[in-house]
Formats: C-alpha cells, sequence, structure tokens
C-alpha cells in the first residue's frame, strides 16, 4: 500500500479516509473514522519518501518526550503506528485551524483568549526543555467551547531537520537564526510574536522584519502601547534581545492584559462606532439579512472578508477567484481537486469538472437541497442542487440558468442569478456585472 495515494472512503486499518485537511511538505493530513470506537480522528501521514530510517529514530525519540507534555492547551498524540507500511499519527479531530479562522474579523477579547492558551502551551513545553521549532496558526487548532491546542510537539522538529536535508521547507514563521539550523527557545518566542501579530493586524511580517513592520497603525490602534512593545521585543532579529522563553514572555504578558482590556474597551465620547460608519459592513449585514440563508454565503473571501458560498467560484465583491474553496463545508467530504464538499453516494464533483470517485456504498442519501432534475433521460438520480456545474450521477453539464430566489436580476455573460443591488462580479463566471 505505501507509495499510492490515498483516496477518499479508503480503508487504513481500522481508520476510514473521510476527507484530505491538508498538505505540507513533510505530511498529509486526513480526517478519519476511527470505525471500531466510531469517533472523528485526523490522521497525519508523513510522506514516503521522507521515511527514512535516521528519521524513525527520531520520530521514537520526539513522540516520547512530546508524551511526558500533558497540558489542556498540547494536543495529545493519541497513537502512533506503522499501517499497511505508512507511519501514522492519531490525533483528536478539531473544528478548525487558526489560520482558518483569521481569515475573518476577530475580535481584541478574542485574540487576547487566544493568546492566553498558546502562551500557557509553549511555557508548559519550555519547562520540559522542549521547543516546538515550527509555531504557526496552521498547527493551532481550535475545538468547541474557544479551546485552543497546539500540535505537533516534538514532531516539527523531526520534520524540520528532514526538509532541510531533502532541500525543502519555507521560512514563514520561522526565526532567523532557526532558518540557518540554530533553533532554540529564541526561537519559538520570535514565532509567537508573529502569531500575535497576525492576530492584530491581519498581516505577516516578513523578512528583513524591518519595524514597523505592515498594517503597523493598525496594530498601534488596536493594542496599548506596552503590548505594542511587548510585541517589539518577541520579534527581535537578535535572539539575545527577544525574552528568555516562552515562560517569561507568558509572565510579562499576564502584568501587560488588564492595560490592553482596558485599551479594547469602548471608548465614553458619544457618537457612532467605526462599525457603524463603515458603509462595507452595514453593506454586507444587510445582505446577509436578506440572502445569506438562500445563498448560503457561509465563508468569507481571504482578500475582502465579503460573504461568499461554497458554490461560488469568484467573489462577487472584489473578484477574486475561488477556483479551491479554503474553508469549511457542510458536506461529510470534500472533492481533493476544488475542496467543495461532496455526498458519500455522488459519483463526480458537482462543482468542478474532473474524474470520478469510487463510491463504496449503495445507499442513496436524500437531501432537501435538491431543486431541479439532471436534463440527461439516462441518468440514474437526476437530481441536482441550486448552483451546480455538473451532474454528479452522469457527469453532465447542468444547461439550466441558475436563479436568485427572489430576485430577478441575471448575469448578461453566463445568465445566471445575481443580486446587482450588491454584487459588483457575477460569482458564476467571474464577469463584471456593471450597472443596471
Amino acid at each position: 500500500m505505501a507509495g499510492h495515494p490515498i483516496k477518499s472512503r479508503q480503508r487504513l486499518g481500522k481508520y476510514r479516509i473521510v476527507s484530505r485537511l491538508g498538505e505540507g511538505a513533510f505530511a498529509s493530513v486526513f480526517k478519519a473514522v476511527d470505525t471500531l470506537e466510531g469517533i472523528s480522528v485526523a490522521l497525519k501521514i508523513p510522506h514516503d519518501h521522507l521515511v527514512t530510517e535516521n528519521v524513525l529514530a527520531e520520530f521514537r525519540q520526539e513522540i516520547k518526550l512530546a508524551a511526558r507534555l500533558k497540558h489542556p492547551n498540547i494536543l495529545p498524540l493519541k497513537t502512533a503506528d506503522f499501517i499497511e507500511g505508512r507511519l501514522v499519527l492519531v490525533y483528536p479531530l478539531g473544528e478548525k485551524t487558526l489560520d482558518q479562522r483569521l481569515r475573518s474579523r476577530i475580535a481584541l477579547k478574542s485574540v487576547l483568549h487566544y493568546t492566553d492558551q498558546i502562551l500557557a502551551a509553549v511555557a508548559c513545553a519550555h519547562e520540559y526543555r522542549v521547543i516546538h521549532c515550527d509555531i504557526k496558526p496552521d498547527n493551532l487548532l481550535l475545538f468547541p467551547d474557544g479551546l485552543l491546542r497546539l500540535t505537533d510537539f516534538g514532531i516539527a522538529k523531526v520534520a524540520l531537520r528532514t526538509l532541510r536535508a531533502s532541500g525543502s521547507g519555507t521560512v514563514g514563521y520561522c526565526a532567523p537564526e532557526q532558518a540557518m539550523g540554530k533553533p532554540s527557545f529564541h526561537s519559538d518566542v520570535f514565532s509567537l510574536g508573529l502569531v500575535f501579530y497576525r492576530m492584530l493586524s491581519g498581516c505577516l511580517p516578513e523578512w528583513p522584519f524591518d519595524w514597523p513592520p505592515p498594517s503597523y497603525e493598525r496594530l498601534r490602534r488596536r493594542i496599548h502601547p506596552d503590548l505594542l512593545q511587548w510585541v517589539r521585543r518577541a520579534i527581535e532579529i537578535r535572539p539575545e534581545k527577544r525574552f528568555v522563553d516562552a515562560i517569561q514572555m507568558q509572565a510579562v504578558y499576564l502584568r501587560l492584559k488588564p492595560r490592553a482590556l482596558l485599551h479594547g474597551s469602548p471608548q465614553r465620547a458619544v457618537g457612532p462606532s467605526r462599525e457603524s460608519r463603515d458603509w462595507r459592513t452595514v453593506q454586507r449585514k444587510q445582505f446577509q439579512r436578506q440572502y445569506g440563508k438562500v445563498l448560503r454565503t457561509h465563508s468569507v473571501c481571504t482578500r475582502c472578508n465579503g460573504p461568499v458560498a461554497e458554490s461560488m467560484t469568484t467573489c462577487p465583491w472584489c473578484g477574486q477567484g475561488r477556483a479551491v474553496h479554503r474553508d469549511a463545508t457542510r458536506f461529510p467530504i470534500h472533492c481533493p481537486r476544488c475542496q467543495r464538499g461532496l455526498k458519500l453516494d455522488w459519483t463526480y464533483c458537482p462543482w468542478c469538472y474532473g474524474e470520478g470517485f469510487e463510491v463504496s456504498s449503495t445507499r442513496q442519501y436524500s437531501d432537501t437541497q435538491y431543486a431541479a432534475r439532471c436534463s440527461n433521460q439516462a441518468c440514474v438520480r437526476k437530481q441536482l442542487m441550486p448552483f451546480m456545474r455538473y451532474c454528479p450521477w452522469c457527469r453532465r453539464k447542468v444547461r439550466r440558468k441558475w436563479k436568485v430566489e427572489g430576485v430577478s436580476d441575471r448575469c448578461r455573460s453566463c445568465g445566471w442569478g445575481v443580486v446587482r443591488e450588491f454584487w459588483t462580479f457575477c460569482p458564476w463566471c467571474g464577469k463584471p456585472l456593471g450597472r443596471s
């Protein structure tokens, strides 16, 4: 089995693969179901060509070390084993990553709540003399009730050494000295500073990390000056100018946090709030009230934060392409090409054009979302959901001109329904709508 790509609905020991959650230079992560316990889990499977005898020896050592880190904000490794010739790491399944959460606006109190938990996790590791080496939003998982957990302890260190040896890897949240092969507790402090900076400003500083970084003015308006200096100290270029470790960083933060909360509280001045003066915010809230339920615009554009639906291939607010869906789906599995959701009994992806999927069940799954029928007389099921581009049963291109319920406007290019009152671009073909 090793060497063959892993597909949805494939069995791997007692685990049934549901969908691919992500892929990095070192490993792929999958959502799976433990068929014995009946629970959903995350499987992290390193790429076969990177798993050498030396790497395996390091894994055993680091896994034992990481197992000592018992903390509510550190994701526990449920098990690590070889299954059908593959090294498989099994973790509890979170709702989303912090990276996904940061694609929409985040309140200061939420930022501070997450910061509390991140610092607690890394401080615990540093107490045990463990350096993480890969602190970034993708490795911070969100669970119900606002719980945040840091994952990949120990594993990240092995991945870093392996990727450097193979000539792969990116800088991202990596400290300069760590990129040169000399990680330390100061390196984790640097990464923590960058994560905090991005949570507050929406921007990730890049090399050469000159101060002030991009979006500095937004950061300055949001937090107390003392907390701003705390951030600056964390991302100093020279390691000796940073906090010694996350323990010291956390101690200083806890002293400053009350000032940060006071600074972020509502102002006493009478007058309209900043949000109420932002016409875009008002416009999009009105759109969501009128059309959010009809169009299922539960996601946001990564460029403009405008509300978008999983079925849209273009942001109707700013025109950014959405060939790949980057957010959660209401369906049980994902298409590996466009990452949009699929039902378990669909043979083809109805959102993008590509090869079909092997359906492991003959059960037919009904859904109230089916609103039309395929024009192919030979099609077995014929059922279509709004804004499907291809029939999920026979793969025929949908000729129907979908409309937006309650709106008569149509795109002049593709003929599908649009909401000219709010949109600038057609979300189905990407063409500018112009003025009616």
